[in-house]
């Protein structure tokens, strides 16, 4: 089914946000990979809208193993002239020709399922895919690239560290099958921080944390998805644990100004946290959005919660965002799920 553009409201606010980033890549190429998904939606659309404001004349090529497929999903994009699709696996794609000074490597297979059912196709997508975008920006160019990585990379957060912040050197579990993603992504960090030691290319690492937005899937495993899915639906919202996780969610066009901010301005090779520090309970988020979209829905928690047991925490520190890129968060955790609910419910009522 095709999907309606981001609203022109978010699109003018990424505009108005990173307007003085943008001259330098007038009559320049950019090579996106990971374009197609939730992320890469958001980078491609802001791009294309960028693109036509400031007059750039700049082109992206996005990398999409089935450029018909989001055609057909996104096809005023697919219609954008600035826009190119380049058909490959991000572990062998051939090269497109040309110079291309700007590369984000987006390319993650997200799927919760993947990762349990084939763990070492997905740990080769992350690190062969790495290899194979550091090798095409060394042959083609490019100047500034922007990993986006993962707070996954920092382990399991300590219950007393409210906030993670960049400094801290934890790390997942190397020999526990569910650390496949994270220690991907700290790998492809590792082999960035190679790269840079025989190279002029500044590299970017974004540690991404979690995120609300339209093009966010509402039937995988991302709570908040989940959660506004149920409420647009009518149904209980349901809460498989105890309810007491902690987490935070950064709207996506804070997230577009982010990475868009990091690619041009941020230092080589310091990593960035990218979040929200507003931090909230499980139970509390679904609270939140029942409240936010003005619901009725009943919320069911499947677990008791244990006397005396430790808060597991996925939230970011973004003092060194603050600090080092100015940024900040801009939309609030309840106008984000309003913001995402009106988008889809609309994509809904366009179906029918």
């Amino acid at each position: 089914m095709a999907q309606k553009p981001l609203p022109t409201s978010d699109l003018d606010h990424i505009l108005n946000q990173t307007r003085p980033l943008w001259e330098e890549m007038r009559n320049n190429q950019i090579f996106i990979t990971g374009g197609t998904g939730f992320f890469g939606c958001w980078l491609l659309e802001s791009f294309s809208y960028i693109n036509r404001q400031l007059d750039l004349n700049a082109r992206a090529t996005v990398l999409t193993r089935d450029p018909a497929a989001f055609a057909m999903k996104c096809p005023h994009l697919a219609a954008d002239p600035a826009l190119a699709f380049h058909a490959g696996d991000v572990r062998g794609f051939s090269f497109p020709d040309g110079d291309f000074r700007y590369v984000i490597h987006a390319a993650t297979e997200a799927s919760g399922r993947q990762a349990a059912e084939q763990p070492l196709a997905r740990l080769s997508t992350i690190i062969d895919g790495t290899a194979r975008v550091l090798n095409f920006a060394e042959t083609h160019s490019t100047r500034k690239f922007l990993l986006t990585s993962s707070g996954a990379v920092y382990g399991r957060q300590p219950a007393s560290l409210t906030h993670v912040p960049e400094e801290y050197l934890g790390g997942p579990d190397p020999l526990d099958p569910a650390s496949v993603y994270a220690e991907g992504k700290r790998i492809s960090e590792q082999m960035c921080a190679l790269q840079s030691t025989q190279s002029p290319i500044e590299i970017k690492i974004a540690r991404c944390f979690a995120f609300v937005g339209p093009h966010l899937p509402l039937d995988t495993h991302f709570a908040i998805g989940n959660f506004i899915g149920d409420v647009l639906a009518g149904r209980p919202i349901r809460i498989n644990g105890d309810g007491t996780p902690m987490r935070s969610y950064l709207y996506a066009s804070d997230l577009a100004i982010w990475l868009w901010t990091m690619l041009f301005r941020s230092p080589d090779l310091i990593p960035v946290n990218v979040g929200s520090a507003h931090d909230l309970s499980i139970l509390e988020l679904a609270q939140a959005v029942v409240r936010s979209l003005n619901a009725s829905v009943e919320i069911h928690v499947a677990k008791e919660v244990m006397p005396g047991a430790e808060i597991k925490r996925y939230v970011p520190s973004v003092d060194r965002a603050r600090r080092l890129l100015g940024l900040n968060e801009t939309v609030d955790l309840e106008e984000a799920i309003r913001r995402t609910a009106a988008w889809y419910a609309t994509e809904e009522k366009g179906a029918g």
